[in-house]
């Protein structure tokens, strides 16, 4: 998917406000998908994100986008918790996690089932992906995002 059209979506806030990708032209988009809220991999994540929040918006008003399949509800707990400092957007029927193609079979005590996979994009703000990441490390991911923004903006 890198240097394509990131596709599109309207998706529902954990304050039930419509975001679109469209909404964040020109400015950089950290779209990251996760499996589930309040999981410890997936907490750890956020709160990576949560701490480096201020350090991302530095390149050009960077936004920071987390989608789970969790509800609007979840997510507002989720973030109350976490105290998160960026947007957590509802996708309960993955269709923009798959067209992310973020939404995988995976294994879990011998069984196996369809999830969201921990994968992001960094968008570019004309809406091109820039880079994807495939099955991040939850607490060294969030640095790694800062680095690569550096490098890309001075390129």
């Amino acid at each position: 998917m890198q240097n394509t059209p990131a596709p599109d979506f309207t998706l529902l806030d954990q304050d039930g406000k419509l975001h679109s990708l469209a909404d964040y032209r020109g400015r950089w988009v950290v779209l990251y998908f996760y499996p589930m809220d309040g999981t410890p991999g997936c907490t750890t994540e956020a709160c990576q994100f949560r701490d480096a929040r201020d350090a991302i918006a530095e390149f050009g008003n960077a936004a920071v986008l987390g989608v789970s399949k969790d509800s609007v509800a979840s997510h507002r707990k989720f973030a109350d918790k976490q105290s998160l400092n960026f947007t957590l957007l509802s996708d309960p029927e993955h269709r923009v996690i798959e067209a992310y193609d973020s939404w995988d079979p995976k294994f879990f005590f011998g069984k196996e089932f369809l999830g969201t996979r921990r994968n992001t994009f960094l968008i570019r703000p004309d809406g091109t992906i820039a880079k994807e990441y495939r099955g991040v490390d939850p607490a060294k991911h969030a640095a790694e995002i800062i680095a690569d923004l550096q490098s890309l903006q001075n390129a």
